[in-house]
């Protein structure tokens, strides 16, 4: 019995080792840098009491460079499966107190084990980011390791959500599997993302930069767009990822989640009768009318920093989870240009993978022009919208406030590309055009054979005249590409009818290996 006893103490004793990871003098060393270890972001992270560790006594295989002298259990990362609000959830922590949290061989089976557990049992993966990188001094096998994870990305890709939480640096091939995952986010002042460092950037290029201005928080979320998301701390960074995991289905089988909702289906938003100004060349602002018709007036944004002229962001109609895509005129006139169309595609394409309705919010002028545009390849980017909106097979449905122009019109799940159900407020304007633009092209001759006040007249009555042709909802009615003409403060009871007739839409498309998305 005694023996027992003795391996029973044993099994104790090196648990509570192992949990210390790198030892208590490098976890005060966190702590004093404002950053908590990997079991303590696992544990704010989870429901508690239901974290289930694997491989709390793995090591590293290395005898190179004096490593086989240096053993920790566990080998710098945390990984096993526990709940967020009683869903099950997979989830890998790299430790910093072990080797910088490092990447070796067995660390990447070890996140491996817990990814290929995720894709078998069809619950999201969630990873925690801290680590210097790839362990040099196991060479190729360190290689080896990322690359074996960034396989699992891809196969996890469209069929479990993948969420990626950078607390610390991720540099060098280290920043791919992030980049492969669902949503990114990174603290400010405390994370950084990027490809080669500040030295390497010098030795190069000559360029002086700092950590933070070549890969922190802010330049990711509002110049790059690789992070969706920045906070201010881990503890903020953790409670985002529960509140997002909450729009979310656990897979790629599931449906959007629904919640129990409390505010009326038929709730009347009389503001909205009056928000879209007289003048076409006015603005006003886009989400406060997502906020006046969602459940609660509460939505979680993706990108906000990022292509600010187009919002993205989760919400609820009657407790039904939804994507909504909207074109914010209060910024750049809510125009189409590269970073929006590439935001709102992959956006788009997200919530195609996971069953999450799309609901879209229409004053778009067209597309950015300028040679800037044209050179950086705004064709094949507004191509991605395009095909991201003709691809997707989830309930559609579209709403026109103002502006619908050319072939904007046509990208912003127009019902030639598949939307289901098509509203459009009195205040919409489809058209080719804008009525100045058109009046130029249609009487080119006629205004440059006047001057003066005869010239403006002329141009004042026939921009009046194609306005009352042309800059309403009501011929796009006529041809039924738009379903009803609606009155704005019903938008939100439409909307919602609209989901729920959509509930038991079926539709696939053909068969194929996969498609070849414009990139």
């Amino acid at each position: 019995m005694s023996q027992i006893k003795d391996k029973i103490a044993n099994l104790i004793e090196r648990r509570e080792k192992a949990a210390l990871g790198g030892g208590q003098k490098r976890i005060d060393s966190q702590h004093a840098k404002g950053k908590f270890t990997a079991r303590e972001r696992i544990n704010m992270l989870l429901d508690q009491g239901s974290f289930e560790e694997f491989d709390m006594f793995v090591e590293h295989r290395c005898v190179n460079f004096g490593m086989e002298k240096e053993h920790f259990a566990g080998d710098g990362v945390v990984t096993g499966y526990g709940t967020i609000d009683g869903r099950l959830v997979y989830v890998f922590a790299q430790d910093f107190t072990v080797f910088g949290g490092s990447l070796s061989k067995t660390m990447s089976e070890k996140i491996c084990k817990v990814m290929d557990m995720a894709v078998r049992n069809g619950a999201p993966c969630i990873g925690i980011n801290d680590s210097g990188g790839a362990r040099i001094q196991e060479g190729i096998d360190s290689l080896a390791g990322y690359a074996d994870i960034f396989q699992r990305n891809v196969m996890a890709s469209g069929v479990i959500p993948q969420i990626s939480a950078i607390f610390g640096p991720s540099a060098g091939g280290a920043v791919y599997s992030p980049a492969l995952t669902d949503f990114v986010i990174m603290r400010k002042n405390a994370s950084y993302m990027f490809l080669t460092g500040p030295k390497v950037v010098k030795t190069v290029t000559g360029e002086d930069v700092t950590q933070e201005q070549l890969g922190g928080a802010v330049m990711h979320t509002t110049k790059s767009g690789v992070s969706q998301f920045a906070v201010d701390t881990e503890e903020e960074g953790l409670s985002l990822i529960r509140e997002l995991l909450s729009y979310l289905p656990q897979n790629n089988m599931e449906d959007a989640p629904l919640a129990v909702c409390g505010d009326p289906v038929d709730r009347l938003e009389d503001s909205l009768n009056s928000i879209v100004p007289d003048s076409p060349n006015k603005p006003y602002d886009m989400y406060e009318v997502i906020g006046a018709v969602v459940d609660h007036g509460k939505f979680l944004e993706s990108q906000g920093g990022y292509a600010k002229n187009i919002i993205t962001c989760f919400a609820r109609f009657n407790g039904q989870s939804v994507g909504i895509i909207a074109n914010q005129p209060k910024y750049m006139a809510g125009v189409l240009d590269i970073n929006a169309s590439r935001k709102a595609a992959r956006f788009v394409r997200f919530c195609d993978s996971f069953n999450i309705p799309i609901v879209t919010f229409v004053d778009v002028p067209g597309f950015l022009p300028g040679t800037g545009q044209e050179y950086g390849g705004v064709i094949t980017h507004g191509a991605k919208l395009l095909f991201a909106y003709c691809e997707a097979t989830v309930p559609k449905v579209t709403v026109t406030l103002r502006k619908s122009y050319g072939g904007a019109y046509i990208v912003m799940s127009s019902k030639h590309i598949r939307g289901d159900i098509n509203y459009a407020w009195p205040s919409a304007e489809i058209a080719v055009m804008g009525g100045s633009g058109a009046v130029e092209v249609l009487y080119a001759k006629e205004i440059a054979a006047l001057e003066g006040e005869e010239r403006a007249k002329f141009v004042a009555e026939k921009e009046a005249e194609y306005a009352e042709k042309f800059g309403n909802p009501y011929q796009a009615a006529a041809r039924g590409y738009v379903d009803d003409v609606i009155e704005p403060r019903n938008t939100r009871f439409r909307i919602i009818r609209a989901l729920q007739s959509l509930a038991t839409k079926r539709l696939a498309n053909p068969a194929k290996k996969h498609s070849n998305i414009p990139l």
